[in-house]
């Protein structure tokens, strides 16, 4: 479920990439999480006036982490290649585990991760230091989007508390859709927005939920570590990006750091 979840996500990112050209990276994110919220409440049908203070603080939790992740994530990579953005964004839980513990061995794991990070970044290249620095703070969303999705999924049943903590960032976005509705039309990019929407909000977000419930975090990590390939396969299929050598050194060495020091974890 984790793999199907990065697949299902990554493959959504490529899939509305040709989009921000339309409407802007940032109405596409809203459309992405009005459309996925719109369905999951459909199927869901989620009981919210029996809901507790913790449920609901667990559903604002997730909404506003996930919401700032993904506005962070697709400004990335409206500039950066998509596996080196979600390389970067890996850092977040990734370093969230490293200094858990604050041993040597996880500084020095810290230390072969950040040259991973410059193999990817090239200093002198041709990547946008705006993009890495938006890919960064998609990290400490998906920091905040982890450990919030776990504990939505202790405290709600089926897919309730996603569906509502897609609601409230749906409408945290909610300012970024109107000017983006005619364009939308126009250019006949609903239904790909449709389809992208299930793909990440309902399919790619629900899998690693229900991972979540069945997997202990520390093990839902080291699979985690794999999303920065994932994403280079992606972007490489679908949008024709190029793997260069030095993608492969750098996301080789992020996801070996991850793997260690969640393992350890």
């Amino acid at each position: 479920m984790v793999l199907l979840g990065a697949l299902f996500v990554q493959y959504s990112a490529a899939l509305v990439a040709p989009i921000f050209v339309v409407v802007g990276a940032a109405a596409t994110s809203a459309w992405r999480f009005s459309v996925g919220a719109l369905v999951l409440l459909a199927l869901a049908r989620p009981k919210v006036w029996r809901w507790t203070r913790r449920q609901w603080l667990g559903a604002f939790a997730l909404g506003i982490s996930t919401a700032f992740m993904n506005l962070c994530f697709f400004q990335a990579i409206d500039r950066i290649n998509l596996g080196t953005a979600v390389a970067i964004e890996y850092l977040g839980p990734f370093l969230v585990a490293a200094f858990g513990k604050r041993s040597l061995r996880h500084i020095a794991f810290v230390f072969v991760a950040a040259l991973g990070v410059l193999a990817l970044a090239r200093p002198g290249g041709d990547v946008s230091v705006t993009g890495l620095v938006f890919a960064g703070f998609a990290g400490i969303g998906w920091a905040g989007y982890a450990f919030a999705s776990h504990y939505v999924g202790d405290e709600t049943p089926g897919f309730d508390g996603l569906a509502m903590a897609m609601t409230i960032a749906a409408v945290i976005t909610l300012p970024f859709l109107p000017s983006s509705i005619v364009p939308m039309f126009d250019h006949g990019l609903v239904p790909r927005m449709v389809i992208a929407s299930v793909a990440a909000v309902v399919l790619g977000f629900g899998a690693e939920m229900q991972a979540l419930r069945r997997l202990p975090p520390s093990i839902v990590g080291v699979l985690l570590a794999l999303d920065p390939a994932v994403a280079f396969a992606v972007g490489f299929v679908v949008l024709g990006q190029p793997i260069l050598g030095w993608d492969i050194v750098g996301t080789g060495l992020v996801i070996i750091s991850g793997i260690a020091v969640t393992r350890d974890a």
